[in-house]
């Protein structure tokens, strides 16, 4: 993937375009103020980004615009799929812990995803503005950003939407569940 030139075809580009206009528009709650023609402007512009944000579409994290950054002049996007990414489910943590399983390994890791597709992970900052846009993963999880502090001692955290509630627990790195997944951000 290294090797791979993250530039999208025209064809592409106007393909996710027109999808991203159209989740913008049918969901206007999540970035009140915001225009559409400026955003696009910032999108035509920076064609790495473009591909980084075909990647969360195309790994259905639905991606759409959920703020702007006044001091950068950055729009930043979230995954907002109503359950986690159902392309970027049944991952671990990081490689490390991808590295330490024996047996039963998944095909991937939450970080190593991220850093593949050149976004973030959600912090649990992140995770909770979300979900203040809507209801998010009331079936599914996702990994959040952990804490150097966590991480050095084997774990993780992850969060969902249960009972009217945002819920951010701790596993330990090298699990994973069919129900868990990735969310990204991503500032263009």
């Amino acid at each position: 993937m290294e090797n791979e030139k993250k530039e999208l075809s025209p064809v592409q580009r106007e393909e996710l375009l027109r999808a991203l206009k159209s989740r913008f528009e049918k969901n206007t709650n999540r970035h009140m103020g915001i225009e559409w023609a400026k955003v696009e402007a910032k999108l035509v512009a920076n064609t790495e980004r473009l591909w980084s944000l075909n990647e969360m579409e195309r790994t259905d994290g639905e991606p759409d615009v959920v703020g702007h950054d006044n001091k950068t002049g950055e729009y930043i996007f979230y995954d907002c799929s109503a359950e986690s990414p159902k392309g970027r489910r049944s991952v671990c943590y990081d490689h490390e812990a991808l590295e330490s399983r024996k047996e039963n390994k998944p095909k991937n890791s939450a970080i190593d995803m991220t850093d593949a597709m050149a976004i973030e992970l959600l912090t649990e900052e992140q995770y909770r503005e979300l979900q203040k846009l809507g209801n998010f993963d009331t079936k599914t999880s996702s990994w959040l950003k952990t804490p150097s502090e966590i991480r050095k001692l084997g774990g993780a955290i992850f969060a969902d939407f249960r009972y009217g509630n945002v819920f951010v627990y701790h596993n330990g790195v090298e699990s994973y569940y069919g129900s868990r997944g990735v969310r990204g951000s991503l500032r263009v």
